[in-house]
Order: structure tokens, then sequence, then C-alpha cells
């Protein structure tokens, strides 16, 4: 019986040497491993372009077109591949170069076998450790999901123990955090928890309303009321009865309005407007705003009644850049969503496109991140998202080291060391190469920063 499975494994060998082609096959073949030939550049590049390789062996002098181009060629198209280098003639300058432009590493002729066979055993069994590790994160992921919240934080975890308390018996919540933390998430996670879960709610955007409409789409109104009132309308909290209202921010509701819906939280009770008829109903609020309501009420610009009747009970929501727990979870999560979305085999993001997204400090919290990552899924042709895939702004943004003011010696060291980390996607042996150290001086280095850091933060 034939075997027609496709090894997960593919190995492109691009060399324009008949016999390094058929050498690196015999030094290679293996259960599990496909290897395919390339004789030129041309062809190395349509047949990673088709095959969709795992590694890639590349010949650094060819005709025509050199390997450092191919590389860069290969790593645009899919920042994921390996790529290892071969040359006959070493410089240290053009295995920096290498590194730098994307490759996983820089090997010499004559090849030496064995040592070649040890990088592909070591890049296989990466390869497997970073599948075992996706599915641990996707497991990770489905007991860090909270009511379709994304978090494991200490901060969030309070968060969900607050709405899980909450949930069974409020009447008024309030809300509380900066634009794009999840109040919305919040509130349906209460809704869903809670008595009136098979009830409907009802959501209002106090801000997006004008004056003179919101009272009357949230009370509703009679025939004959105003100039264009042709018929009876229910408002928000009729419809909702039996239910519950979310009110998004509630900091924008003007003055009167505040004092009608003071009315209804205290009495139960509406009324249209063009009606002396007060209708009964049995709604439960979620109140939201990214506003200092205390601020608000000293200012006047809030009812103070109507602030302590809202926040019987408050639930805070933190800014992403105090949540760095769930930076990770929240990436994979919106990462997977986008990709499926879009029907893209994104399987992630690299570790340079990671270490970016984590500097930046996202002033828009969680719904900015999920936006750059809905549009970098969207627009993206690789099956890893790299730092090229991202809006322009997010690396404009970060500060350069020159921006901070004049650096000490060991915090310029300390930064070049991490940044070479990065490019070099945390490996350890070939970043102490890179930096012309031994192995030992760079873990000595890295102890010493590590306990540095600790030391300062201790001290706080």
């Amino acid at each position: 019986m034939t075997n027609n499975v496709r090894p997960s494994q593919r190995v492109l060998v691009v060399d324009d040497d008949p016999q390094q082609l058929e050498l690196v096959r015999a030094a290679l073949t293996q259960d599990g491993i496909e290897i395919l030939s390339a004789n030129g550049p041309e062809v190395g590049l349509e047949m990673f372009a088709r095959e969709h390789p795992n590694i890639v062996l590349l010949d650094l002098m060819m005709p025509r077109m050199n390997g450092m181009e191919v590389l860069e060629r290969m790593v645009a198209a899919d920042p994921g591949v390996n790529v290892i280098l071969i040359t006959g003639h070493y410089s240290t300058d053009s295995a920096v170069e290498a590194i730098q432009k994307g490759a996983y590493d820089y090997l010499t002729k004559p090849l030496d076998v064995v040592n070649l066979q040890e990088r592909i055993a070591t890049l296989l069994a990466e390869a497997k450790q970073r599948r075992h590790t996706l599915e641990l994160e996707l497991e990770l992921l489905k007991a860090c999901e909270f009511q379709g919240i994304i978090g494991r934080s200490p901060l969030m975890l309070e968060v969900f123990a607050g709405i899980r308390r909450v949930a069974p018996h409020f009447r008024n919540v309030l809300v509380l955090g900066p634009t794009g933390t999840g109040k919305e998430l919040v509130a349906r996670a209460l809704h869903r928890l809670s008595p009136v879960a098979p009830k409907e709610l009802a959501v209002c955007n106090c801000s997006a309303l004008v004056e003179s409409l919101l009272e009357s789409e949230l009370f509703g109104y009679v025939k004959g009321a105003f100039t264009g009132a042709a018929q009876d309308k229910i408002g928000l909290f009729e419809y909702a009865n039996g239910g519950a209202v979310f009110l998004d921010e509630i900091g924008d509701l003007p003055f009167p309005a505040q004092a009608k819906l003071l009315r209804v939280l205290q009495n139960q009770e509406v009324q249209r407007v063009g009606s002396p008829v007060a209708r009964k109903i049995d709604v439960r609020v979620i109140a939201a705003t990214h506003r200092d309501l205390r601020a608000m009420v000293k200012e006047g610009k809030f009812r103070e009644d109507l602030y302590y009747r809202l926040s019987m009970v408050e639930i805070h929501l933190p800014r992403l850049r105090d949540r760095k727990e769930d930076f990770p979870l929240l990436l994979r999560h919106f990462t997977r969503k986008f990709a499926s979305a879009y029907n893209k085999p994104i399987s992630g993001i690299t570790r340079r496109g990671q270490a970016l997204l984590a500097r930046y400090s996202w002033p828009g919290n969680v719904r900015e991140l999920e936006n750059v990552l809905g549009n970098t899924c969207m627009m993206a042709s690789g099956g890893l998202i790299d730092v090229s895939d991202f809006p322009e702004y997010l690396s404009a943004s970060i500060a350069s080291p020159q921006d901070e003011g004049l650096l000490t010696l060991e915090e310029v060291q300390r930064r070049h060391v991490q940044y070479v980390l990065e490019q070099v996607g945390n490996n350890k042996a070939r970043a102490a190469d890179i930096l012309n150290i031994s192995r030992a001086t760079l873990y000595n280095f890295l102890a010493k920063s590590d306990g540095e850091a600790k030391a300062a933060k201790a001290s706080d």
C-alpha cells in the first residue's frame, strides 16, 4: 500500500553546483523529510513560492542573483522560514549581514555533514516544540477566556471575580475604564450571568445621540408629542422591560436627561415624551464611562444623586499596558480570530514582530490592538506576521534611545545585547557569535542585568 501523505517537513536546497545538491540530499534523506533541489536562484525562488519549505539551504555565491538577495526575498515572503546560508568564502561581515537579514545560520564549505545534520535536527526539534507550544497556547486561551473576555493577569482575574459576584444580584452597575478596555464586553458578561439573561440587553451609546432625540430614544413618545411623531413609540427602557439596559458613555448624558434617568432608577417607571402616564418597568441598568464622574460631580457637570444611584457597584477595567501578562494571549486570540475570518494561513507573529508590539504603549488599549491585528491579518500575505506588515505609526511612535537623552555605556550595551537577541530569536549561541564574546560572558551579562532590574524593582 502506497503512503501518499506528504512529509510535514520540507527542505529546499538552492545551489548551482550539482555535486553540492547531491551531497546535501544524501546527508539529509530520512523519513519525514522531503528534499527539494533547485539548481539556481530563479528556480529556487519559484519552488519556494510553490512548495513553502520549512528550511532552505542557500548558496551565497550564484550567477545572476547572489544568495543574500534571494534570502531577502524569501524572508520577505515568509518571515517564518529558516534559511541557512552556505558559502566557500566566510567573512564576519557577511555572516552578520545574513543574520540581520533573517538567516537562521551561516555555514562554510566544504560542508561538515555531521554539523549540517545536527543543525537540521535542531531546527526540526524546534519546529516540533513550536507545534507543541501552539497546542498549549490554544488550551491556555480556552482556560483564560471568561464570557468572551481574554485575561489571566491579576487585574483581570479581579474583574472576572467581581462580575461573578455582582451578576446574580445587581440592579445598577457602573463600569469604569479608559476607552477601548472592553466595557461593553463586561456589560454583556453581567447580563449573560444574571437572572434576566433570557431577556433583552438593550444598548444605547449616550454620546452618539443628539440631545433633542435622546429622551425619546430612551423613554419613548406618544403620537403628536412633537412634529413628526406620527404614532406612539416605545423607548429603550420599555423595550428592555424584564431585562437590562446598557448605557455606554453615561458621562456624556445631558443634564436634563440625567434627571429623568434618576427618576427611572428610583421609581422603576418611565414616562413617554408628551404623555402624562407613567408606566411601570423592571429593568437592570449597566452604565459605563471613560470619564471621571466624581470630578464631573464636583464641577457640576454630573448629578451627584444619579452618580451615587449608579455607583452602588463599580467595576474598574485596567489599561492594556497594565496587564502585560495578557498581551501574548490577546495576540494569539486576535491573530486566530482574523486569520479565520479572512481565510488566511496565518499561524502567528514573528518574535521581532511581537517585540515591536510589546514596546508600543497602546493608548487605544485592547480595541486598538484588535484593530491593528485585524488590518494586519487582512493585508498580510505570508504564514507569519512580521514587522513590515504592521502600520508604520507603530514603529514611528516608539522612542529611539536618542529621544531619551544621554545614556550610560552600560545602558547602551544592555540595549544592544537585547536588540541582537531579538534579531536572532533569542538564540544565545548565535548572539554571542555576533557580539564576538563567549557564551559564558553573555550569560553573565544577562544574569547581571536581570539582577539589577530585580533590585531596582524591589527598591521602588
